[in-house]
């Protein structure tokens, strides 16, 4: 017989049984959805990422205290209090780091923040004037502190956003004082709205001079990070190896794996950060795929149950010429048809999701989420699918071929 008369057949069959169709597909449907769901979620939280990361600028590297982390158990090192003042001025001498064009030291961490009768829980972020240009920074209102300000250990502040908005309203900020701990801070700035840029919101920041952070604030000695930015990105791989070597001899270190700090640059964290979602991914999508076997599963039993219920139509088939070859045929279409379909309506109905938990993310949380389709993973999706149509529709459909054609007229 011709494959177009098997289709037609196989769909006439579909049509007849619409509810047991549905029901056949609904796993499929499932095990679809979430694959698709996890995939473009998983690029998106990559693509967020990735762009929060590089918003620190391609020249960009850091350097962290404490011995780089391999696992979990050496997470506690990242807390280290390895570097220090002597370290940023050996790091200044262009004998030790040629191309190096800024370095800024950096303090961070969580503090109150208390103006009037207004409260709100902030980051402190210390740095040197050099943040508006390493972050590219400029304040809506006012400006930022001065070098002379952070050699003087002034008390001054920028502030972003959300926080002049939380402690004052609708008012004047710059001019007025806020108080953190037992420190008044001047507000010299108000940052626009920014976001986040790497791994700080700076619409929720205080940012003032290191040296007031370390000495009223935080009370260390130490640095937090070391944000270095090289002159050129072709000499990015240069900057940090400089920046080792200048460490390593600052610290007495001789063994590279004693190391007391670690680099970074921005393509290292990139792909570190990048190996670390994909994986994560490739596990929920390996989860997600369990769903697909049970969907195999469920539609084996229904085109069981398909084949006992269609015994006289099988015996009144071979009976007028159909060969077990168009029987076998038509039962394997229809159990393909049944999952591609699955299959397609699973990449829509993911997708739609995913866009749908995108706007979401972007609309209560303003996080610029993008939404991503996963092209290669609809296709293999669907082919998926109708694999799982052909494997675990063979035994039915051979099933049915088998039937003898008296046996199956005689059946009720």
């Amino acid at each position: 017989m011709l494959l177009t008369y098997h289709f037609k057949n196989a769909l006439t069959g579909l049509k007849t049984n619409k509810t047991r169709s549905f029901l056949t597909i609904l796993g499929i449907v499932i095990g679809i959805t979430a694959i698709i769901l996890v995939m473009s979620l998983g690029a998106g939280a990559q693509n967020f990422i990735l762009s929060q990361v590089q918003g620190l600028g391609t020249k960009t590297i850091a350097v962290i205290p404490g011995r780089q982390p391999k696992g979990p158990s050496d997470a506690a090192q990242i807390f280290s209090d390895s570097l220090k003042e002597k370290d940023l001025v050996e790091l200044k001498k262009k004998s030790n780091v040629p191309n190096l064009a800024k370095v800024m030291p950096v303090v961070f961490g969580g503090e109150t923040s208390l103006y009037e009768n207004n409260t709100y829980r902030l980051t402190v972020f210390g740095g040197t004037e050099l943040i508006s240009s390493i972050f590219d920074l400029a304040p809506a209102e006012g400006q930022f502190f001065t070098e002379d300000e952070v050699k003087s250990r002034a008390n001054v502040a920028v502030i972003g956003s959300k926080v002049k908005e939380e402690l004052f309203g609708a008012g004047e900020a710059v001019g007025q004082k806020i108080r953190i701990k037992n420190l008044n801070l001047r507000v010299i700035g108000v940052l626009p709205k920014k976001g986040q840029v790497s791994f700080f919101n700076f619409d929720e920041i205080v940012i003032l001079p290191y040296t007031t952070a370390q000495e009223y604030i935080f009370g260390i000695k130490y640095f937090h990070r070391l944000i270095v930015e090289a002159d050129g990105e072709k000499n990015i791989d240069t900057v940090a190896e400089d920046v080792r070597l200048t460490l390593r001899n600052a610290h007495g270190v001789s063994d590279p794996d004693k190391d007391d700090f670690f680099v970074q640059t921005q393509a290292d964290l990139a792909a570190r950060l990048g190996a670390i979602t994909t994986a994560l991914t490739l596990f929920l999508v390996a989860m997600a795929s369990i769903s697909l076997f049970v969907g195999g599963v469920g539609i084996m039993n229904i085109m069981l149950v398909a084949v006992t219920e269609r015994t006289r139509e099988i015996g009144l088939r071979k009976s007028i010429g159909a060969t077990n070859n168009d029987i076998l045929t038509q039962f394997l279409i229809e159990a393909t048809a049944l999952t591609v379909l699955g299959g397609i309506i699973g990449v829509l109905l993911g997708a739609g999701l995913s866009l749908f938990i995108g706007q979401m993310l972007q609309r209560f949380a303003a996080v610029p989420w993008p939404w991503s389709f996963p092209w290669l993973g609809a296709l293999l999706g669907i082919a998926v699918a109708a694999s799982i149509g052909l494997i675990f529709g063979i035994y039915p459909a051979r099933h049915a071929s088998q039937k003898s054609p008296m046996e199956a007229l005689r059946y009720e």
